[in-house]
């Protein structure tokens, strides 16, 4: 398949199916509701063969006006090298406009990422596995509707941008956990189905303490079901990792300009929605 025969167009609904064959050919785990919801939350662009067959995607998902991630990257295996994850990347790049941009990296995305910006912020670790026995713990409970508003606020607080429309989707498709003290909120946890099981992210605290207990939460009441956990805390991946959860790999988290947020939060990420949504 020669690179020239591909056409860039924008990423629309009827793109889902081919876009779920193509993560499956590249060893991801994501099913085809996983895919709507990304499409439901981001721009992208698709690139297509003269069949119309889809060999590429790069979505960016916008938080506001001044943030946005880069996410499901991909391109046909026998494309691979021809730049057409280039041009993907360009046509994403611009459509997150003026916004500082983030995206967490594979081995093989890095010195792309490199050549158009990117600089490296961090470490992800991933984790995964059945869940063991996990005691549940005291100081968490469900979270009701009237919490939403504050889970919003505390993880605007926490990413540095307005994710209201993340927030508000993870409340529809998943379910929310709060640690409440005092009548007030200090972190919360979010669990939705995802890939091959569920995943635990975003967790929002203010200590470690805390969000392993968010964490705790979930896997308390779900002994041998399987989890993933992305957090770019080497601590919580410590405590993943003692607790059934295995270290499966990662990313390098990158960022557009390298500069970083000055810290003045009062909550830490300590988990990602995923890798895609930060």
């Amino acid at each position: 398949m020669q690179a020239g025969a591909i056409e860039t167009r924008a990423f629309e609904v009827e793109h889902v199916d081919g876009a779920v064959q193509l993560s499956q050919q590249a060893g991801w785990p994501h099913r085809i509701e996983d895919w709507q919801v990304a499409q439901h939350l981001s721009q992208g662009v698709v690139a297509v063969d003269d069949t119309g067959k889809v060999v590429g995607t790069a979505l960016m998902t916008p938080y506001g006006k001044d943030y946005a991630t880069i996410n499901m990257v991909i391109v046909d295996a026998s494309l691979r090298g021809r730049g057409v994850g280039r041009r993907l990347m360009d046509e994403a790049v611009n459509l997150g406009g003026e916004r500082a941009l983030r995206l967490i990296a594979t081995a093989d995305g890095l010195p792309l990422y490199e050549k158009i910006g990117f600089r490296e912020t961090g470490q992800v670790f991933q984790h995964q596995g059945a869940v063991g026995q996990v005691s549940a713990p005291a100081e968490t409970e469900a979270a009701t509707a009237a919490d939403l508003l504050a889970i919003r606020t505390m993880d605007r607080d926490a990413f540095g941008a307005d994710r209201s429309s993340l927030m508000t989707k993870l409340a529809e498709i998943g379910e929310f956990a709060v640690i409440r003290r005092d009548s007030r909120i200090w972190g919360f946890g979010c669990i939705r189905t995802f890939g091959r099981g569920q995943v635990v992210g975003p967790i929002v605290a203010t200590t470690l303490e805390d969000a392993k207990a968010l964490v705790a939460h979930f896997m308390s009441s779900r002994t041998g079901a399987f989890l993933r956990v992305d957090t770019s805390n080497a601590d919580l991946a410590s405590w993943l990792s003692e607790h059934s959860l295995a270290h499966v790999g990662g990313g390098v988290a990158m960022a557009r300009p390298a500069a970083a947020r000055p810290r003045t939060s009062t909550f830490t990420t300590f988990a990602l929605a995923n890798q895609a949504f930060g």
